[in-house]
C-alpha cells in the first residue's frame, strides 16, 4: 500500500471517529398575541419562556421594537449577567419598567404613559446556554385614545344589561310556573275535596233511605189495615141495621 493510500485510510478514520456536534436543545418562547391600551396609560408585556435546562447565570433576554409601517426593528431592552439594561436609544428609556423574573421563568416589562407611537410589534427572545435554540414570539401593542374606553363600559353595559334580562325573564319564567304548579296543587285538592263530599253525601243519602225503608213499610200496613177494618165496619153496618127495625 502506497504512502497516499495509508494517508487517505487515517484522514477517514478520523472523519468517522471524530465527535460530532454536541446536540442544542430548544427554548421555546410566549407572548400575547395583541395587548390594548389607552394614551397616557400603562400596559404589560408578558414574556415567558420554558427550557430544558436550569437557568444558568448566563440566560439573556432581550426586546426589540418594530413600529407600526416601519420595516426597522431597534433593541429597547436587554437583561444579561443578572441585570436589566434599557437601551438609550428610542422614546422607552424614560418609560420602561423590567418586571420580569428569569428564575421564574418571566421576561416581561411594563411600559409606562402610551402614545400613539408606541403602536408597533415588541419581540421577545430569550437565550438559556445551552439552551440557546428557538423561536422569539411577538405580542402586538394598539394604541387608542380615552374615548374608546367608554365604548368598553357601554358594551359592558350592553352585555350587563341583557344578562340581567336573561336573569329577569328566568326568574319570571320560575314564578309562573310555581304560581300554575300552586294553582294546580289548588285544583287538585278542590277536586279532591269535593269528589270526597260527594261521596259523604251519598253514603249519607244512603244510610236516610235505609232508615225510611222500614217507616214506609209500616205506614202501608198501617193504612193497609185500617182500610180492611173500615171495610169489615161498612159490611156489618145493613145487618145491624135490619136488628134494629126488629
Amino acid at each position: 500500500m502506497s504512502q497516499g493510500s495509508g494517508d487517505l485510510l487515517l484522514l477517514l478514520s478520523a472523519l468517522l471517529w471524530a465527535p460530532g456536534p454536541s446536540p442544542t436543545l430548544s427554548i421555546h418562547v410566549y407572548t400575547q398575541r395583541e395587548v390594548y391600551g389607552t394614551v397616557g396609560s400603562h400596559v404589560t408585556l408578558s414574556c415567558s419562556f420554558w427550557s430544558t435546562e436550569w437557568i444558568s447565570d448566563d440566560i439573556s433576554i432581550t426586546w426589540h421594537f418594530q413600529a407600526e409601517g416601519s420595516r426597522d426593528s431597534t433593541s429597547i431592552f436587554h437583561y444579561a449577567k443578572g441585570q436589566p439594561y434599557i437601551d438609550d436609544v428610542g422614546t422607552f428609556k424614560e418609560r420602561m419598567e423590567w418586571v420580569g423574573n428569569p428564575y421564574r421563568k418571566d421576561g416581561s416589562i411594563v411600559i409606562h404613559n402610551l402614545d400613539y407611537t408606541d403602536n408597533g410589534t415588541f419581540t421577545c427572545d430569550v437565550k438559556n446556554p445551552p439552551d440557546i435554540v428557538g423561536k422569539s414570539s411577538q405580542v402586538t401593542l394598539y394604541v387608542f385614545e380615552k374615548v374608546p374606553t367608554r365604548y368598553g363600559v357601554v358594551l359592558g353595559s350592553i352585555i350587563g344589561g341583557a344578562l340581567l334580562l336573561v336573569a329577569v325573564v328566568v326568574a319570571i319564567v320560575y314564578i309562573l310556573r310555581s304560581c300554575w304548579l300552586r294553582r294546580q296543587a289548588t285544583l287538585q285538592r278542590r277536586l279532591s275535596a269535593m269528589e270526597k263530599g260527594k261521596l259523604q253525601r251519598s253514603a249519607k243519602d244512603a244510610s236516610k233511605r235505609s232508615r225510611q225503608a222500614p217507616v214506609l213499610y209500616a205506614m202501608l200496613d198501617h193504612s193497609r189495615s185500617t182500610k180492611a177494618a173500615s171495610e169489615k165496619k161498612a159490611k156489618g153496618a145493613p145487618g145491624e141495621s135490619r136488628k134494629d127495625k126488629k
